[in-house]
């Protein structure tokens, strides 16, 4: 008997598509940023979270478009395109700006203060505070501009709710 949890997984599918895409995308993002903040550009962090959003962004957009939002679209390919990366643009701005206030405004920086307290300054203003601010701005741009037409795509799989037995329809 299929109880609420699965009811409200198939309700959000999207959004929990959506939120596996962003997991992964972060994975992505992290090792990227962190990869270039710990060698050739470490007195550069900024550019450096610059960088793996790039990365992490090509790769939401495939995974966004190709499993989150497959039903919907509406638009020219290239023009979808061009819109992920214009509302991924302002993604990255609002993602770059927590760590650009840390750095540049509160100075947690060596040697201000600890290393330590400037790593963890780093991964709490770049990777936590701007992730979150930056994926619900994305969430509901990519529904409201990227890709607005649900059903655009009415040839692709699309799982629908079960139907009910007979005897439970009386």
């Amino acid at each position: 008997m299929p109880g609420p949890l699965p009811a409200l997984a198939l309700k959000h599918r999207e959004l929990l598509k959506f939120a596996v895409v962003g997991g992964t995308s972060f994975l992505v993002d992290n090792a990227v940023f962190y990869g270039l903040k710990l060698t050739v550009l470490e007195p550069k962090p900024v550019t450096a979270k610059v960088i793996a959003v790039l990365v992490a962004t090509i790769v939401s957009y495939v995974l966004n478009r190709e499993w989150s939002f497959r039903t919907r679209g509406g638009r020219e390919r290239h023009h979808e395109a061009a819109l992920f990366f214009l509302v991924s643009g302002v993604g990255l701005v609002l993602s770059s700006v927590p760590l650009w206030i840390s750095r540049y405004v509160f100075l947690l920086e060596t040697p201000e203060v600890s290393l330590v307290t400037q790593e963890i300054a780093d991964f709490m203003s770049a990777q936590v505070i701007g992730t979150l601010i930056a994926m619900v701005f994305r969430f509901w741009a990519f529904r409201k501009w990227v890709f607005p037409d649900e059903e655009a795509h009415p040839g692709r799989v699309r799982l629908a709710p079960a139907p009910k037995p007979k005897d439970e329809a009386a």
